[in-house]
């Protein structure tokens, strides 16, 4: 259930091709800047290029006052909006809304993706159609900065990274206010209830409650 394709449909993000070659999706963090680059030189005359290593899709609206740290692509029909800083290494997909004091780092971002307020996303990929509640953040960084260990019922897997944060999948809904801990994976289609402090793997197709309840969607309470 966290796997590239287990949580992500690739044809919604430019990143796609890139992805399908990594089994877990935290793999591909290391790579997000060479991508950019990469991909930015085959863009054309549908972008403009406002700095160096930044391409911005013509249809795309940006605020006066965003930040658009290279690299950096932003996607046709995307919202960048006003005080948005955009460290770079983040790849925005298309129709995205990346909110007002928002901050992005090292992030793939699919299409339809929805950051609107007050977010922090570093070291991470959000899926499809998933939106990030007001002031939710993910965290990436272990607080004994030691390296961080994608952790599930059945087992551990080593990320060898210190910097990790969240594989959140497509059409996921995170509430309000939440906390993303390093190394976090949210299945498909899943929920996360406001203020909760999320780690490990919550699967696909389930609520995340308070107090770290996980409940099917289709059970009866």
């Amino acid at each position: 259930m966290y796997t590239t394709r287990e949580l992500y449909d690739l044809d919604h993000s430019i990143a796609g091709s890139y992805l399908a070659a990594f089994p877990y999706p935290w793999e591909a963090l290391s790579g997000i800047k060479d991508l950019i680059l990469e991909l930015g030189s085959t863009l054309g005359d549908d972008y403009t290029q406002p700095a160096p290593q930044v391409w911005v899709h013509k249809t795309a609206v940006v605020a006066p006052t965003a930040y658009l740290g290279a690299p950096c692509i932003i996607g046709p029909g995307t919202e960048v909006r006003h005080c948005a800083f955009i460290r770079g290494s983040a790849l925005v997909g298309e129709n995205c809304v990346v909110g007002n004091s928002v901050e992005l780092k090292n992030v793939i971002l699919f299409d339809n993706v929805q950051v609107p307020h007050y977010n922090y996303v570093g070291d991470s990929i959000l899926g499809y159609r998933s939106h990030m509640g007001a002031g939710s953040l993910t965290s990436n960084v272990k607080s004994d900065k030691t390296l961080v260990v994608i952790k599930s019922k059945e087992e551990a897997i080593p990320t060898g990274r210190k910097k990790v944060g969240a594989m959140v999948g497509d059409f996921v809904e995170v509430g309000c206010n939440s906390v993303l801990n390093p190394g976090t994976v949210i299945g498909r289609h899943s929920n996360i209830y406001p203020t909760s402090c999320v780690r490990g793997v919550v699967p696909e197709n389930s609520i995340f409650k308070t107090g770290g309840i996980v409940v099917a969607k289709n059970e009866k309470e």
